[in-house]
């Protein structure tokens, strides 16, 4: 064996050898979760519970960091070029996958600059407008926006959020589209919507129940097929008229590519941990999450989950013609 070969392999040993220490250590320092939307937000209230979970399955904390714009795409970017050693994972929703089709420049490949960690769970929407707006019901809404589209706005937190994306499917369903007001986050976007400044938005369960419940806003139809115990007066899209409309919106954490192996499991058994805690399903049931399964937790369903959402997403968003900047 020529001496160049030996001293390769044995540079290559010793990277092993250290990372593996490395590992063996992780984490020594608090760790940061990407949620790539504004603080207040159903994703930020997500993400402050399976941190806080994460941090004691971890012992080390982990701590949130919102950098919202551009569809959540800024904040994932900065975790695709983070050091790949376990101090810097994402917490991203459904906009990895739709992402892909609405901001073809992003500077990210979703699937081959990340390391899946698992899926964390999935939200259902409400339909929801002003209290002051004149319709009490999803066909109500619906005939307002027919008759007279250009007098009815609607709130979004911008291109490939939650709340843009079930725009996109509730036109569709319609055949009518009405003036949009996008905001940096859905925790603003409501705000407004309170304060009678907007018509409607369809929103996750974490923002909208609560207000919903205390009779601060009209809730019009649940985005799911199933209605939500949270609200069991108000129908589903499907039974108000919108026939097979259903929409939830899946979380799910990842980690940069290139993050050693001892380290992704070491996540990845913490994600799972976090999601088996009673306290922790309590808190996120009780804002409207339906948490992941052990069985649906893991790196492997979700690398193939986003692969399918992706080919699912991508003909949806492309007919509809809206891109990102």
């Amino acid at each position: 064996m020529n001496s160049s070969r030996i001293i390769g392999l044995t540079a290559a040993v010793m990277t092993t050898a250290c990372g593996a220490a490395a590992a063996q250590d992780y984490p020594t320092k608090q760790i940061s979760m990407m949620m790539p939307f504004a603080a207040g937000g159903p994703g930020d209230a997500i993400a402050r519970i399976v941190a806080q979970g994460m941090s004691e399955a971890l012992k080390q904390q982990v701590f949130v960091e919102n950098v919202g714009g551009a569809g959540g795409t800024i904040g994932t970017a900065r975790v695709a070029a983070a050091n790949p050693d376990g101090y810097s994972i994402l917490m991203m929703h459904i906009g990895q996958a739709t992402n892909v089709a609405l901001y073809p420049n992003i500077k990210y490949d979703a699937i081959k600059d990340f390391e899946p960690i698992g899926l964390v769970g999935e939200v259902p929407m409400v339909i929801v407008s002003k209290k002051a707006f004149a319709a009490d019901t999803l066909k109500g809404l619906v005939d307002k926006i027919r008759a007279d589209k250009d007098s009815v706005t609607y709130a979004h937190a911008g291109i490939g959020s939650a709340s843009h994306l079930c725009g996109l499917l509730f036109f569709s369903a319609v055949g009518a589209e009405v003036r949009q007001v996008p905001y940096r986050g859905t925790g603003p976007a409501m705000n407004d919507l309170l304060g009678g400044q907007v018509d409607f938005l369809c929103d996750q369960t974490v923002n909208t129940v609560p207000n919903a419940v205390a009779g601060n806003i009209k809730a019009f139809a649940v985005t799911t097929l199933t209605r939500l115990t949270t609200l069991p007066a108000v129908p589903t899209a499907d039974e108000a008229g919108l026939k097979g409309f259903d929409l939830s919106i899946w979380y799910a954490n990842y980690a940069p590519k290139g993050t050693p192996k001892p380290i992704l499991d070491k996540l990845a058994t913490a994600h799972q941990a976090t999601l088996a805690s009673a306290t922790v399903k309590d808190k996120l049931n009780g804002i409207g999450v339906v948490v992941a399964g052990p069985e649906r937790a893991t790196p492997a369903v979700l690398a193939a989950y986003l692969k399918a959402e992706i080919e699912k997403w991508g003909p949806v968003i492309r007919k509809a013609g809206v891109t990102g900047q």
